[in-house]
This record gives structure tokens, C-alpha cells and sequence, in this order.
């Protein structure tokens, strides 16, 4: 299994920024796939952007132009750049990933088999 450690939550004004990290470590396959999901109270959990084992990426319409999501494999981390931050940002933010033997999806939607990092809470007033 994938160990996640997230990272870099708390509390912003509406229009700042924060950066959340993710460390992976003991991935079983090379073909790593990665996401963030966030889940505020009350809501299902929803994909907010991921990374495929190939690069490519996907955001949710919600956070379009305002996140970035990037990795940095020399260092095994995930990050989610955050700009122009909304009320309606708050949330649990979770890192997710999976590897598989040669290509793992990206995607919105939670992989079947997927790690899970603790979580770390955003709150945007």
C-alpha cells in the first residue's frame, strides 16, 4: 500500500492562496496515478484535479483556473496550488493514489483500489 501525508491546510481569507502537499512513499507498481479529492460537511467526496502515470492532467470545472495540481517525482510529492480561494472551498482535502504495472488513470473519480491520505482541513472565510 501507498502511505499519503498531507500537508499545508488552514485557515484563509476569500481571494488568498494556500499550497497543499502530499508525500507518497511505498508504491507498489511504477505507473503512479495520483488525485485530490476534498469533502465538505455534509457532501460527498468530489475529485478536484489528478495526475495519470503518463502526465496528464484533470480539474474540476469548480477549480479551473485557480488550481494547479503538479508532482515532483524526485521527491515522491504531490502538490495542489490553490489561488483565488472561495468560501465554497472549504473542505477536508484528501490525496489519493494508485499504481499499476504500466498505466494507471487519471480522473475525478476515486480508483478502486486507491490509498488515502489523513486529510487536512481548508476553511476559507
Amino acid at each position: 500500500h501507498v502511505q499519503l501525508v498531507e500537508s499545508g491546510g488552514g485557515s484563509v481569507q476569500a481571494g488568498g492562496s494556500l499550497r497543499l502537499s502530499c508525500v507518497a512513499s511505498g508504491y507498489t507498481y511504477t505507473a503512479v496515478c495520483m488525485g485530490w479529492f476534498r469533502q465538505a460537511p455534509g457532501k460527498e467526496r468530489e475529485g478536484v484535479a489528478s495526475i495519470d502515470s503518463r502526465g496528464f492532467i484533470t480539474y474540476a470545472d469548480s477549480v479551473k483556473g485557480r488550481f494547479t495540481i503538479s508532482k515532483d517525482n524526485a521527491k515522491n510529492t504531490l502538490y495542489l496550488q490553490m489561488n483565488s480561494l472561495k468560501p465554497e472551498d472549504t473542505a477536508t482535502y484528501y490525496c489519493e493514489a494508485e499504481s499499476a504495472l504500466t498505466y494507471c488513470s487519471g480522473g475525478l473519480q476515486p480508483h478502486d483500489f486507491a490509498d488515502w491520505g489523513q486529510g487536512t482541513q481548508v476553511t476559507v472565510s
